[in-house]
């Protein structure tokens, strides 16, 4: 059985999908949209009575779920596995995501292999949010560090999401952009530099819950900036959605010391300079990719001109299905 799922950029709102950040601030919600950067799995009952999970050319092979999971790199699919209780299993593994790009790879797989693992063992079914929630608990029970939920909803169900963060619990609604209009205006360039979510993020959620005054100034501009982000899209009013990602981006940098590099800003700048609308940093930032809303006549010039600075373009559009399963 085979899976593929999206990876998605992050457009506002990020961090505040992280329990109970979103509650904190009224209204607050996180904006994304997935993208057709992938992650492919394949997944069959072991012949041989062993775990083994393949990617990248490097084979792991584990007599038992525990030893899987004490491998560094294939730690993320013993974790899952031992949540369901799998038995032995073959698993291949490609994800076309930069390591590190701040793409929402990790979850992309974690939800894709829960979906797999469903249909191959014969599973209870789950709903999307139900995989999305357990997805997130696993990732923080392997971390030690509190996660958010957005990276799940784009890899389950596609397209442009607005991800309202309430009491009780979250709610997804689909935002009616033209997503072929969207990719037009869309730049995605990997600066190089992998980055560490989890870590950035522990630093934001401490000092917001010790109502440090700087911090919780500058998420509720990025909650502010959600609310835009979302009515601007469902308008197809790109240039407005440039914009509002760049002060999404100034606001971010003010979370914690470390999130704005100088390959990011040299990035902004040089993009800005030939009439890009705006941008900002994948993920938590740090590294990783940068996305970026630019005029689409503009494109070829900012995209040769984001090559010539040292970053390397990768290839996306907006991706409107869902997760997919196919033998």
């Amino acid at each position: 059985m085979r899976c593929r799922a999206w990876c998605r950029v992050d457009l506002a709102g990020g961090t505040l999908d992280i329990w109970p950040l979103g509650l904190a601030f009224p209204g607050a919600r996180t904006v994304n949209v997935a993208i057709d950067v992938a992650v492919r799995l394949v997944l069959i009952a072991s012949p041989d009575g062993k775990y083994r999970v393949r990617q990248a050319g490097d084979e792991i092979v584990a007599p038992t779920l525990p030893v899987l999971s004490s491998r560094d790199d294939s730690a993320l699919i013993g974790v899952f596995a031992g949540a369901l209780e799998l038995p032995p299993f073959e698993l291949d593994l490609a994800s076309d995501s930069p390591r590190g790009g701040g793409l929402g790879g990790s979850s992309a797989i974690g939800v894709a292999f829960l979906s797999l693992a469903e249909e191959v063992f014969d599973l209870p079914r789950s709903s999307a949010a139900e995989r999305a929630h357990l997805a997130r608990d696993l990732e923080a029970k392997l971390m030690g560090l509190p996660t958010g939920l957005q990276d799940h909803y784009p890899a389950l169900l596609g397209g442009a999401l607005e991800i309202l963060h309430r009491p009780g619990g979250e709610r997804v609604r689909r935002i009616a952009v033209d997503l072929d209009a969207l990719s037009d205006h869309l730049l995605l360039v990997d600066t190089g530099a992998s980055h560490f979510s989890a870590g950035q993020n522990w630093q934001v959620v401490r000092r917001c819950l010790e109502r440090d005054v700087e911090v919780r100034s500058a998420l509720g501009e990025i909650a502010e900036v959600a609310e835009a982000m979302a009515k601007a899209l469902e308008r197809n009013d790109f240039p407005t959605a440039g914009r509002l990602l760049r002060r999404e981006w100034q606001a971010r940098s003010r979370l914690a010391e470390g999130i704005s590099t100088p390959k990011i800003e040299e990035l902004l700048d040089r993009s800005a300079a030939l009439g890009g609308w705006g941008g900002k940093a994948c993920g938590a930032g740090a590294g990783g990719c940068v996305a970026l809303l630019v005029p689409a006549e503009r494109k070829a010039e900012i995209a040769a001109e984001m090559e010539q600075a040292g970053g390397r373009l990768v290839p996306a559009r907006a991706a409107a299905g869902p997760l997919e399963l196919f033998e």
